[in-house]
């Protein structure tokens, strides 16, 4: 084994996926909610896709101790990432690496600012997911994983493509970031908005909406020094068009819980008021999605 443990910490369909994988080689324990852990510890963790099988991976609703040598993969929401590490804080060690899976921009300040001395890796990844019921997880597609090159970072890529992850390290992840935060700047509030899957959104009646929210995204990422070929437009189409999932942000509407979109469309807005770029486009995206949660939010009142 490489590392003394492997943590998931936020094991929804991404995590619990690393997890069942990364459970081949190491020794792996997935925190999660209390229905989907009590599902894994009596029946195993049943995956459908990709990697089917049944995957005999620990599971439990807290982090109680952390060994030397550790691997955290962090999967929980963003807006869950700043509170589920204050958690378990003290019971980090100077050599505990924190693998950041999460969509977004911005993940990497806020565990920064708590853990400042700490190895913090960037990750991005391409993969589409459901959520079936607790224990059960779809994948309907992996393309492969981007790691942020740091000091253990060949170590951790080595691992995951031993498992079955392809995965690769990267000496620009921020353009990897971007363009990931541009895919799902199009899917996440467009398949939300629509209540629909992902690949039903590429049809040309919803292409001007794709192409705008694109267009005003390359904008204000060439005002961050990151230039993206216009090209995307069609990559983003084609990867689109193969995914046959929810989206996770429609997935969040659908349960009534709170979505990314802050760190999504919302932080091109964000972005582009700071330097007077307008952003008619996504800013529709964040009402319209602001819109779906407050009345969710009235519904549980």
């Amino acid at each position: 084994m490489i590392f003394n443990k492997i943590f998931i910490l936020g094991a929804g369909s991404v995590g619990s996926i690393y997890g069942a994988l990364l459970s081949k080689q190491e020794d792996v324990n997935l925190i999660g909610r209390k229905e989907h852990v009590n599902a894994i510890n009596s029946k195993g963790l049943l995956l459908y896709g990709n990697f089917e099988g049944k995957y005999n991976v620990k599971a439990d609703t807290e982090i109680k101790e952390i060994p030397s040598n550790t691997l955290i993969l962090l999967s929980t929401k963003i807006t869950d990432s700043e509170k589920s590490i204050k958690e378990i804080k003290h019971l980090i060690k100077k050599d505990t690496i924190i693998l950041l899976l999460q969509n977004g921009l911005g993940i990497e300040e806020i565990v920064k600012k708590i853990l400042p001395d700490n190895e913090i890796i960037r990750a991005v990844i391409t993969l589409g997911s459901d959520f079936l019921e607790p224990g059960k997880i779809s994948n309907v597609s992996y393309s492969n994983t981007a790691i942020e090159k740091t000091k253990n970072a060949e170590k951790i890529a080595k691992l995951f493509n031993d498992c079955g992850l392809k995965t690769e390290v990267s000496d620009d992840i921020k353009s990897h970031v971007w363009k990931k935060l541009i895919v799902n700047c199009v899917l996440n509030p467009l398949t939300t908005i629509l209540q629909v899957k992902d690949n039903e959104i590429i049809v040309n009646n919803l292409k001007p909406i794709r192409y705008g929210i694109i267009d005003e995204c390359i904008k204000v990422a060439k005002t961050e020094g990151i230039y993206i070929d216009p090209s995307i437009k069609n990559m983003i189409d084609e990867r689109i068009a193969l995914f046959t999932n929810y989206s996770s942000m429609c997935q969040d509407i659908m349960k009534a819980k709170k979505t990314e979109i802050d760190f999504l469309n919302g932080k091109i807005v964000e972005i582009g008021k700071k330097h007077n770029i307008p952003t008619p486009m996504n800013e529709t995206m964040v009402a319209s999605i602001k819109f779906l949660e407050e009345k969710n939010e009235h519904r549980r009142n």
